[in-house]
């Protein structure tokens, strides 16, 4: 049967090591071994009373750390974070008053009686004197807070690397989320088409599968970084332009003109998004002819983009008007929200038998 005593010995070891697996408590105990070091090897030449010397730094450690996690896990949390500056501030400093008043209490009437030799030549230690004299109070205040004020820089920084750490992940999870909606969306009407193409046994339809293998390739392989060089974006456009062609034949007028640098950088599929568009609410719903012009114009300092479409002639303008505000136009200003806050231009003309979209980004 266990003891008591192993049962107590196994609980504690488990709780050590439950406690140095944190990485948070492990920064935590090498901050204060640290600060125990600098202390004492700061002192060492100068006191002749090792002894004493250890037994001060000692004491002066737990004073800080008690005002150190007083002001970090209490004050601030429940002052400084509600917006409670003015009073943070007071109990701060009523914090470092009754830390400096401890510190005294320890001086005068454990060191100094244990230590006669060592306060012999230093002038008489009288409490009220010490916790009364504002100069006194005010010289040891960098003292005391000094361990306070590493520590906090150590916490917002940690806290701030955190926040950002949230951003880029619900960063990185809202695109994704925008890319599975939009792939599926890109394949379903690729995919028709070929079956349309298989259908009529037509001698484009490895064309089709070829051009669909390219797109697929791109999109599943070569476009999850969160920016792509813009001349794949380029080529992205001539297939999927390609297919659209052999579905729609001689009913769909389009023009593709790109010119200026390729080199530049831009989030992937941003552009197909907008040509879809174009393409799902000005080609397909047409029974007669239809026209896009797709105009690309790239500098190092900014791109520009320009889908001009015709619009249904049988389609009601209230019915068209509500079919814009589409999945791909809203995937589209999200994610230029998400990568292009505040460097982007997005303009649509919503005319009476045409609509238009411009985009300028700033490039990357």
């Amino acid at each position: 049967m266990l003891s008591f005593y192993s049962i107590f010995e196994f609980y504690l070891m488990h709780t050590i090591k439950h406690i140095l697996s944190n990485k948070k408590t492990r920064f935590h105990i090498l901050f204060w071994v640290v600060i125990f070091f600098y202390y004492t090897s700061a002192r060492w030449p100068f006191e002749t009373d090792k002894l004493f010397l250890l037994e001060m730094t000692i004491l002066t450690i737990l004073i800080h750390f008690s005002l150190a996690y007083s002001i970090i896990f209490i004050l601030v949390p429940q002052l400084l974070y509600k917006k409670k500056k003015i009073l943070f501030g007071v109990c701060c400093l009523l914090s470092i008053y009754v830390a400096y008043i401890l510190y005294e209490i320890i001086r005068i009437y454990y060191l100094a009686p244990n230590y006669p030799e060592v306060f012999r030549l230093r002038p008489p230690l009288i409490l009220e004197e010490r916790v009364t004299n504002i100069f006194a109070f005010l010289n040891n205040i960098s003292s005391l807070i000094f361990p306070t004020v590493i520590l906090m820089v150590f916490d917002y920084y940690r806290h701030q690397k955190e926040v950002y750490s949230l951003r880029e992940q619900k960063k990185t999870s809202e695109l994704e989320a925008l890319k599975n909606q939009l792939n599926p969306h890109f394949l379903f009407n690729t995919l028709n088409n070929l079956y349309v193409l298989t259908l009529e046994k037509s001698d484009e339809a490895p064309e089709v599968i070829n051009k669909l293998s390219e797109i697929l390739d791109y999109i599943l392989f070569r476009c999850k970084t969160e920016f792509v060089p813009l001349a794949n974006e380029i080529k992205l456009l001539d297939n999927y332009i390609a297919l659209e062609k052999l579905r729609y034949g001689k009913r769909l007028n389009i023009s593709f003109e790109h010119s200026g640098v390729t080199e530049v950088n831009i989030a992937p599929l941003l552009l197909l998004t907008i040509v879809e568009n174009a393409f799902k609410h000005g080609v397909s719903q047409e029974i007669k002819e239809s026209s896009v012009i797709i105009k690309l114009k790239a500098t190092d300092e900014n791109i520009n983009f320009h889908v001009e479409n015709t619009k249904p002639v049988l389609i009601p303008k209230e019915t068209n008007h509500q079919n814009r505000e589409s999945l791909g136009l809203i995937n589209i200003k999200t994610q230029l929200s998400i990568l292009y806050p505040k460097t982007h231009t997005l303009v649509i003309n919503d005319a009476e038998n045409s609509f238009a979209l411009t985009l300028n980004l700033i490039s990357k």
